[in-house]
């Protein structure tokens, strides 16, 4: 099958879980938007093309299916790329971790637009600045802490003890809040040593390590979930 995905360009966003779990398969995709540009996701958003109707990207078209939300998406494909063991139980398990891992995506972006997503960083700095300092003290840690502890739990090397999507979104995750927060992410780095060999391990892997390399790859910058703003950082 070929898969059709659908992300804002100029961004890698949370798009990039679904890319980097199509590219570690070598699966056929295209990502249409940045062939098309974004108007192309128009008419899914407007309901006026066939599927389940996405409240905003990314959204995968596989067939006549039309998914949406990044963990539904990787739960979807999971299986038809190999990304996450047969058993149900294990399925749900990998779920509970992108879920989890959503929740600190979400506070990620609320940093930088804690007030209001249609307003531009500069006009809310003084309240990201307040609710960063909140975040680098006490969600950073949490998050990360838990992540670290589940690793250890499956064995040290994989979230789900051998390779799957789950270990790709935790690369992901630790590269962008290297960005953002390189000076939080040193402090942490003892009490993060499992994540951060998890993440030099993954991109390593012969495929993302291609992707990595190539245009297809967006560097981080301050127009997606990741981004470094220096008074944020401490």
């Amino acid at each position: 099958m070929r898969y059709q995905l659908y992300y804002w360009t100029g961004i890698q966003g949370r798009g990039e879980f679904v890319r980097l779990a199509l590219e570690d398969a070598g699966a056929d995709y295209v990502d249409v938007a940045r062939v098309e540009g974004d108007r192309a996701m128009r008419p899914f958003l407007d309901g006026k093309m066939a599927g389940a109707r996405p409240f905003a990207p990314p959204f995968l078209k596989a067939g006549r299916s039309v998914i949406a939300q990044v963990a539904n998406i990787l739960h979807f494909l999971g299986p038809p790329l190999a990304l996450v063991p047969k058993a149900e139980s294990r399925r749900l398990q990998a779920l509970q971790w992108q879920l989890t891992i959503a929740d600190a995506v979400a506070e990620v972006h609320d940093n930088h637009h804690p007030v209001a997503g249609s307003l531009y960083y500069e006009e809310q700095r003084d309240e990201a600045i307040r609710r960063a300092e909140v975040f680098r003290r006490e969600r950073l840690p949490r998050f990360l802490g838990y992540f670290e502890q589940m690793l250890e739990a499956a064995g040290g090397r994989h979230a789900l003890g051998r390779h799957s999507y789950v270990d790709l979104s935790l690369f992901q995750l630790v590269r962008g809040l290297e960005y953002a927060y390189p000076k939080a992410m040193r402090r942490l780095a003892r009490r993060t040593t499992r994540l951060r060999a998890l993440a030099d391990r993954i991109e390593q892997r012969p495929n993302i390590a291609a992707y990595i390399a190539s245009p297809r790859r967006i560097a981080f910058n301050t127009q997606g979930i990741f981004r470094h703003y220096p008074e944020l950082d401490g």
